[in-house]
């Protein structure tokens, strides 16, 4: 009895973790030094643990922002209190830079991190929002709940340049390839860091990589047990939209059973209205209206982008019989388009985010050999802006992972799937709207016969116009009857593109990726090598991609090393060597090698220097080479080889080319695009001058890998409470994978100088979006300052500066389309005091954004420079374990966007609880 006694003994410790100032802090972490058992601090800075071990051994705690103090126990029931000294940003450890634990200080590339602390503060509505404060960071806004997270250029909505990973898998949506933000990721209670690299990572994370990755980490269970939630009421105010409530709400329950075994579970739930766009500017024409450009396409009106050449309808007609000989003398040779509806008519602005995620981890041997399953489910309404504007309704997204890990490697398996829900193309729904009630055919021939009645009874070019659009628009369906109602149903329901408007998706994709660090075996050096495969299942039923017969398989996979060395030179010189080797393989591409090599010098503890130099690549996205979408103007069509032939329509003739000879309809393929087309400037050239020699030849090729070269240095210093973190970047692309809209015309062949070119004069064309790569170098450099201190006591203020150029002659190449959509320079500042006075912090940020121009194939234009500042009040109440917050975003109420032809952001104001959040 004594022996069973004695081996069941349990050393308990007690105590508690304050800062150099006497003020506890909460969440530390305190655990046994060479074991995983441990605790947190709690509101009031205690703790309290129990160990098997008996004393003599170490106890080591540590909290972000802080410096880590280790104290002996030698003793049972001994009390131990540590004072642990603030810190600055550059000793946070991060994760990402090496795919090992070290500071930011040493970190041999540039990387930003917000913790727990910069959660609490932030001035934004919440930690994803809080993204946009970051150094060189750019926030594109969707929508209310689709955010875009961006760095150094080149991106749209659509940003598969830029990878999102939540403990380690992947959660960009297997049917779009890219991360939708933060709709069905992490909620706030659960975040343990967000790590963001900015810049090319294909060496260490591969093909995805390319502008930089998101690292969102979670709490795990063994050290966080315990039940925290949120909830957070406030409302959104847009003169588009008005003011609505705003509703977030969050709760987290993880429980420790014993050191073999944890759990743990989330919820999240938000609801608002988003942010309504009513621009009527016309695209093809500034200041363009319905009453002045007979062509008339409004920004956010649709429908009105149907539109076809009356003078080409007339011939038709007259050729038929149904006008008069000669009547097509009288039409004007003018393109007129159908009347739009806005797309307030179209969406109910509802964004709603509704998810959840459970994990099960298992310790076998109590130590840090940990086995756990991570399931993640999400369902959400929000609005995306791509080719078109689309109303995603009930979109759900699904995870699972299975992991095995250790401080040495980790092994991992994932499956993402999603379903689309009852999302829709509102673009194509106006169209749909438009031809229930009066087809296209129907339509313009109205038109065009009352134009030539009312020019032979003497009404001007003026009133015949107004005379034929009247005409035109009888028993045309008004929002709001049950006529509009129906044919809005009918379209929404239907996953016909040619008839409906909703996407029909459930397409998924298999990932399994692993690491191994010798450093356990190895001493001279940290060695690292790793390897990844993925294998992609699409299946929107022809609604997105050409898989209308069945789902596209393909797969791509890759392998990496990585070597680290720190030497020290000297007790004032350090440097530390990286260098690492990635190979990754396409199943439609050959092989390709990404190196990487950096060094870091650290001078007299304060001061590092770092340099360099990677080659990253980009495989084309599964949008790049499968997709079959007509998205109106143009037809979208993805350049892998067997993807061409699938995409097939029936186009009709126009009179004057049946005159030519040619049939009432003919069949064009996806390959037009690509091996019988015109460059569409060329072809705006024709229609200005007539002149046929300005024709180009475009014919792109196919699509294939992008490359980059990309070279950074910079520096990290501390002088005494100043903190300066700079770098500078230069990236030269080769093969840069850009969009071309080309011309196909439906009959002869591009250069004969006759039938192809009569085609295009008769409107007999068909515009395809091709993917294919640049002909030229593009190159882009930019810069970064970042500056942080503590003024008047303990006052925090922080600035930083970015600059952005591209160094692309867009004049001389107008067919390619880099997307680069960032601001030249934008600055970002904060100013608080996370404790003014006892338990009370505030904190107040601005940023700036100079103008610049966004170019994407929903439509070009200027986004004016905005100044936005944000501010929360925060206080603290340690006897309810509380965190109460009152806050405003964009509090100046002037109302700004990130994209043309997204709706206008406004103010966000809210009151926030956060219970036991550690």
């Amino acid at each position: 009895m004594l022996f069973c006694g004695l081996a069941n003994a349990q050393t308990t410790i007690t105590g508690s973790v304050v800062d150099d100032s006497g003020q506890p802090i909460p969440g530390a972490n305190v655990i046994v030094v060479g074991t995983t058992t441990g605790t947190v601090s709690d509101f009031d800075g205690a703790f309290s643990l129990k160990t098997n071990l008996n004393p003599p051994f170490s106890l080591q705690a540590s909290s972000v922002g802080f410096e880590t103090v280790t104290q002996e126990i030698t003793s049972n029931n001994q009390t131990v209190n540590f004072i642990l000294k603030e810190g600055t940003s550059l000793d946070e450890v991060v994760i990402s830079a090496s795919r090992t634990p070290e500071r930011i200080f040493e970190s041999p590339v540039t990387v930003e991190r917000i913790g727990l602390k910069e959660i609490k503060n932030t001035a934004s509505v919440d930690f994803y929002d809080g993204l946009e404060n970051l150094k060189g960071v750019d926030v594109n806004t969707n929508s209310l709940t689709f955010k875009s997270v961006n760095t150094r250029g080149f991106a749209t909505f659509a940003n598969n340049r830029f990878m999102q990973l939540v403990d380690g898998m992947d959660n960009s949506t297997p049917a779009l390839n890219f991360p939708i933000g933060n709709l069905v990721g992490m909620i706030e209670t659960d975040v343990q860091s967000v790590e963001l690299l900015p810049g090319a990572s294909s060496a260490l994370y591969g093909a995805n990589a390319f502008n930089g990755i998101l690292f969102m980490r979670s709490k795990n269970p063994f050290d966080h047990a315990g039940i925290s939630a949120y909830y957070k009421q406030g409302m959104t105010s847009q003169k588009a939209a008005g003011d609505n409530p705003y509703t977030d709400f969050g709760i987290r329950m993880a429980y420790k059973f014993s050191n073999k075994f944890a759990a743990k579970v989330n919820f999240g739930y938000l609801k608002g209205t988003d942010w309504a766009a009513n621009s009527t500017v016309d695209k093809n024409s500034d200041g363009g209206t319905r009453a002045t450009d007979l062509n008339y396409n409004g920004v956010n009106v649709y429908g009105d982008l149907v539109s076809t050449n009356i003078k080409s309808v007339a011939v038709t007609l007259e050729g038929l019989g149904i006008l008069p000989a000669g009547a097509n003398a009288l039409v004007p040779s003018v393109n007129v388009s159908r009347t739009g509806y806005d797309e307030a008519d179209l969406t109910d602005y509802n964004a709603e985010s509704v998810k959840a995620d459970w994990g099960l981890y298992y310790r076998p041997f109590e130590n840090d050999f940990e086995i756990s399953y991570v399931g993640k489910v999400g369902t959400g309404s929000t609005i995306y802006q791509g080719s078109n504007r689309y109303h995603i309704d009930g979109f759900f997204q699904e995870q699972h992972k299975l992991e095995i890990r250790n401080d040495n490697f980790f092994l991992r398996g994932y499956v993402v799937d999603d379903k689309a829900g009852k999302s829709y193309d509102m673009v194509a729904t106006a169209i749909q709207i438009n031809r229930a009630w009066k087809d296209d055919s129907t339509w313009f021939g109205e038109y065009t016969g009352t134009y030539v009645q009312a020019t032979l009874a003497g009404a001007t070019n003026e009133q015949a116009h107004a005379a034929a659009r009247a005409q035109a628009e009888s028993g045309r369906y008004l929002p709001g009857t049950p006529e509009f109602q129906a044919a809005y149903n009918r379209s929404i329901n239907d996953p016909d593109l040619l008839t409906g408007s909703k996407f029909q998706d459930a397409s998924k994709y298999y990932h399994a990726d692993g690491n191994y660090n010798f450093s356990n075996l190895i001493d001279w050096a940290e060695i690292q090598v790793g390897g990844s495969y993925r294998k992609y299942s699409l299946n929107s039923s022809g609604t997105i991609y050409t898989d209308k017969n069945g789902p596209i398989d393909y797969y791509e996979y890759g392998m990496y090393t990585q070597i680290q060395k720190n030497i020290e030179l000297n007790e004032n010189l350090d440097l530390k060597l990286t260098g690492s080797l990635r190979y990754d393989k396409n199943k439609f591409f050959d092989g390709f090698y990404s190196p990487r090599l950096s060094a870091g010098l650290t001078v007299n503890k304060n001061h590092n220097f770092r340099a360099s130099i990677q080659t990253g690549f980009r495989n084309p996205t599964t949008q790049d080479l499968f997709i079959g979408l007509d998205v109106g103007p143009y037809v979208l069509i993805g350049a892998a080889p067997d993807n061409l032939d699938r995409y097939s329509v029936p186009y009709n003739v126009s009179g004057a080319g049946q005159m030519l000879g040619q049939p009432a309809t003919i069949t064009q393929t996806g390959a037009a695009g690509y091996y019988n087309s015109y460059t569409r400037s060329s072809v705006e050239k024709l229609a200005a001058t007539g002149d046929p020699s300005v024709l180009e030849v475009a014919n792109p090729d196919l699509v294939k890998p992008e490359q980059v070269t990309s070279t950074e240095v910079g520096y990290r210093g501390k002088f005494e409470s100043l903190i300066v973190d700079l770098s500078a970047y230069y990236n030269s692309y080769k093969d840069f994978i850009s969009q071309e809209i080309d011309i196909a015309p439906l009959y002869g062949t591009v250069g004969d100088n006759s039938l192809s070119v009569a085609a295009i004069a008769n409107n007999d064309y068909q515009a395809y979006g091709t993917y294919t790569n640049s002909p030229v170098g593009i190159k882009s450099y930019g810069a970064s300052l970042g500056l942080s201190t503590k003024i008047f006591g303990n006052f925090d203020l922080s600035g930083s500066y970015t600059y952005t150029k591209l160094d692309f002659d867009q004049a001389k190449y107008p067919d390619i389309a880099t997307y680069f959509n960032t601001p030249e320079h934008k600055f970002k500042a904060s100013f608080g005091n996370t404790e003014l006075f006892k338990n009370f912090g505030f904190n107040v940020s601005y940023r700036f954004s100079d103008d610049y121009y966004w170019e994407a194939t929903f439509g070009d234009g200027v986004v004016p420079e905005y100044h936005v500042l944000d501010a929360q009040i925060n206080l603290l109440v340690p006897s309810m374990k509380s965190i109460f917050k009152i806050g405003g975003t964009n509090l100046t109420g002037k109302e700004y966007t990130t994209a043309f032809g997204t709706g206008y952001i406004g103010s966000m104001y809210y009151v926030s609880w956060t219970i036991n959040n550690l």
